[in-house]
């Protein structure tokens, strides 16, 4: 009876677990800023529920018993995993969301969540349609961006009047290191294999530097795709003037499990330039550049190795490169060059040979709780020698000037991300050496150096509410410069040795060596609001006090810069540049047709220590030639200006864009505008696009820049002397600037087959004559006249 029993008992306990149910309760979450995941589907065994607003989910009558549980959102990797259900269980499910980020090496924080940054985008179809382009002259498709020049193949980007080291240039994330020389070296960039580039105005971007006084310019590469797959490109673009040719060759082999690899290549020639009524001698440019890609993503984690080269071999105009002071006279003056060929491939002197090399190492990890941990590391070595045509021609086959240039860096930054807010924080450190090779038996322009530098920074975004977001930025940098450097005695003892006596190491007849080493901390902060009530309207105001470094030009170059047919002269007096800047964008979009947008962006900058560059009068080198000298100051300074954006869909095959931009500079210690400010400028373009047309536009667009009546005096007084042998003295006009000018421009373009397509542009439609105030070589030639370029382009 007792065995009976005990049966029964037995039974009737094994019945009553089996019996027994729990609750399976939670909430869905993103896994990196923990933002509700509503209508997620969570599976536990075969049952299933959908989650609310919230992201919250409740599973009830579930038995004791191992099960798989699933959780699946739109755009979500799927979660999976074994769970145990004895009991009632609270989880919390973090989902990878945003899938597309699986395929990004790099996350473009400023395309994904500019906040209250100014940010411009020129997209993969323009670079595409111009992509023979130098990366100065693709930029100035955006309103308040213009170009410094040195002819027509060296040409830097300008942002709200701005320039130099106060822009800084990445490359897939490496800050390019090419401006310690001076501003009269082109970025060292094939914009062709560039996906798409983001320009930020002002100083609102503190995490790429604190000397970004200007703005940033981004060169985003191509999102590879997660999955089995080989694809590439290959263009050829014919160029009429310069009578040239332009190849491009990108291929890239992708895996499903996230692996990728890619390799591009590019060549380019031009002989001898045209301007409309006359050839531009020695204007030829050889340019060639390869990379290579190798990475593994993953959402959680990835690594990634990158190397690019770029060669180029740029001649200088010659009558730029005069040997007499009547000769810099005649050129000025003059309205043809004084030096002129038929046309010829050949690069004489002057010229410029550079190679620059970039080796980058990047990875990442997301951890739950303290966000996404990346570092990244980046070799760069340029190597620049610049000929000059010199007293012999022994000397003329030596580089005038030859400069290696290695810099090391290294950024270690955490980004956390939440529903209401996210903070990034990191730490910069580099170290660059400079090494001017004496066996050119010229002066050297810059001296032998090692540049220390080391920041911290931190960037906090905070949305309010759906309307309102704020953000607040800091950062402190520390800069120190190691250097050698001989002086002429004489002007030593008259500019720097009751200064810096300590500095002093040996005298050598004429001249002396000295070892400075400069110190810079510069603390820099900015605070933005946005408000964004609609997608129709969007208003952003952003307060920036920035602090800069003087570069290494500014502080000690002293000699000739080929490049620019100038003597440029530092000034180790010059201080950190600090300033206020003031940002605000509105932007409205009106129901007009089918889409009309119209932004404005006024600024203003106040700095009372801007480094500025001016013209300083005139010298006979000891080497051949007379050239004027420009010199480094340091000012009280105001900017201010506005730039305007109309972007009008006419219809569903028509649209219109304009653009114009006006900026006033004051030098407020001299009491004259400040020297090289971009004139009032205005664009337009209209364009007929039919896809049915097998992908046919045309697109005429015009720009219009106004004669610049805002300059600074800086005439110089040149000694002559008459038949006789008497000297004189005659002014030469330097200052003024050229009349203003339009140019008109047209592209067309059609798929031709399956993958295949081709495309016309005729730049300066017209064949105008005109000369660019900000170029540093109008003073001797007019710019390039008309240019047709064919392009064939095959993807596949």
């Amino acid at each position: 009876m007792k065995q009976i029993l005990s049966a029964t008992l037995l039974l009737f306990g094994i019945m009553f677990l089996q019996s027994q149910t729990f609750t399976v309760e939670g909430k869905v979450v993103d896994f990196h800023d923990k933002t509700p995941l509503g209508d997620s589907q969570v599976r536990v065994g075969d049952f299933s529920t959908r989650t609310d607003a919230q992201g919250y989910f409740n599973l009830k009558n579930i038995p004791k018993g191992r099960y798989t549980l699933v959780a699946n959102h739109p755009l979500c990797v799927s979660f999976t995993e074994t769970i145990n259900v004895a009991g009632d269980l609270q989880i919390t499910l973090s989902l990878e969301h945003h899938v597309e980020e699986l395929e990004t090496v790099i996350l473009h924080s400023a395309h994904k969540k500019p906040g209250s940054m100014v940010v411009k985008t020129i997209s993969t179809e323009a670079i595409d349609r111009n992509s023979s382009e130098n990366l100065g002259n693709l930029l100035t498709n955006i309103s308040g961006v213009g170009t410094l020049k040195t002819g027509n193949n060296i040409a830097k980007p300008i942002i709200h009047g701005l320039y130099g080291s106060r822009i800084s240039i990445l490359n897939n994330g490496v800050k390019l290191a090419e401006q310690e020389w001076g501003v009269e070296h082109a970025p060292n960039v094939e914009v062709s294999n560039v996906d798409h580039i983001d320009v930020i105005k002002g100083a609102s971007a503190l995490r790429f530097g604190g000397d970004v006084v200007g703005g940033v310019i981004l060169l985003e590469p191509s999102v590879l795709p997660k999955r089995d797959s080989i694809f590439g490109k290959v263009s050829a673009s014919g160029i009429s003037n310069g009578r040239g040719a332009d190849v491009n060759l990108s291929l890239v082999k992708t895996w499903k499990n996230g692996w990728g690899l890619k390799t591009q290549g590019s060549f380019k020639k031009l002989g001898d330039l045209d301007a409309p009524e006359y050839n531009l001698m020695n204007t030829g440019v050889q340019a060639s550049s390869f990379g290579f890609g190798l990475q593994k993503m993953d959402y959680k984690q990835g690594f990634a190795f990158d190397y690019y080269l770029t060669q180029q071999q740029i001649g200088i105009l010659r009558s730029s490169h005069v040997g007499s002071p009547d000769d810099l006279v005649r050129a000025i003056q003059q309205p043809e060059p004084i030096f002129q060929r038929q046309f010829t491939y050949d690069i004489d002197n002057p010229h410029q040979d550079v190679d620059h090399h970039i080796a980058k190492v990047f990875a990442f990890k997301r951890f739950e709780n303290l966000g996404k941990i990346s570092a990244t590391y980046s070799f760069q070595m340029n190597h620049r020698k610049e000929y000059d045509i010199r007293r012999t021609a022994e000397l003329s086959e030596k580089p005038a000037m030859d400069l290696a240039l290695i810099t090391n860096t290294l950024n270690i930054s955490d980004l956390i991300e939440r529903e209401q807010w996210t903070l990034e924080s990191g730490i910069d450190a580099g170290y660059q050496n400079n090494y001017s090779d004496p066996a050119t038996e010229a002066r050297r322009l810059v001296p032998n150096y090692d540049r220390y530098s080391g920041g911290v920074y931190s960037v906090f975004k905070y949305k309010l509410d759906s309307d309102w977001n704020f953000e607040a930025a800091g950062r402190f940098d520390f800069t120190r410069y190691d250097v050698y450097k001989w002086y002429n005695l004489r002007d030593w003892k008259d500019q720097y040795a009751s200064d810096y006596p300590e500095y002093e190491v040996r005298v050598n007849k004429n001249r002396i060596l000295t070892h400075p080493i400069l110190d810079y901390k510069n603390l820099a902060f900015n605070a933005g609001v946005e408000y964004h009530p609609s997608g129709k309207f969007n208003l952003k105001f952003n307060y920036a006090r920035i602090a800069r470094s003087p570069n290494i030009a500014e502080l000690f170059a002293d000699g000739f810069h080929h490049s620019a047919g100038i003597i440029e002269q530092g000034n180790m007096h010059i201080k950190s540049e600090t300033g206020d800047q003031f940002n605000l964008v509105a932007e409205k979009r009106f129901n007009v047709l089918d889409g009309l947008t119209l932004s404005v962006n006024p600024y203003l900058f106040l700095t009372k220590n801007f480094i500025n560059q001016v013209p300083q009068g005139y010298t006979n080198t000891q080497w051949g030639g007379t050239f004027i000298i420009w010199g480094y100051q340091q000012i009280e300074a105001k900017m201010y200006g506005v730039d305007l954006d109309i972007d009008w869909q006419l219809s569903k095959n028509l649209k219109y864009k304009s653009r114009g931009s006006y900026v006033y500079g004051q030098d407020k210690t001299n009491n004259v505008p400040l020297i090289l400010m971009l004139p009032p400028n205005v664009g337009n373009e209209i364009e007929w696009q039919h896809k049915a047309w097998s992908n046919f536009y045309l697109n005429v667009s015009q720009a219009t820049y106004l004669h610049q009546t805002r300059f600074p005096e800086y005439n110089v007084r040149i000694r002559l002397f008459d038949a006789s042998g008497t000297p004189y003295y005659q002014d030469v006009d330097i200052s003024t600037p050229p009349e203003g000018y339009t140019l008109w421009n047209l592209q067309t373009g059609v798929d031709i087959a399956k993958n295949f397509s081709v495309n016309l542009a005729i730049k300066n439609l017209l064949n105008t004559s005109y000369r660019d105030y900000l170029n540093r070589l109008r003073l001797f030639s007019d710019e390039m006249g008309r240019n047709f370029i064919l392009t064939f382009k095959y993807q596949f």
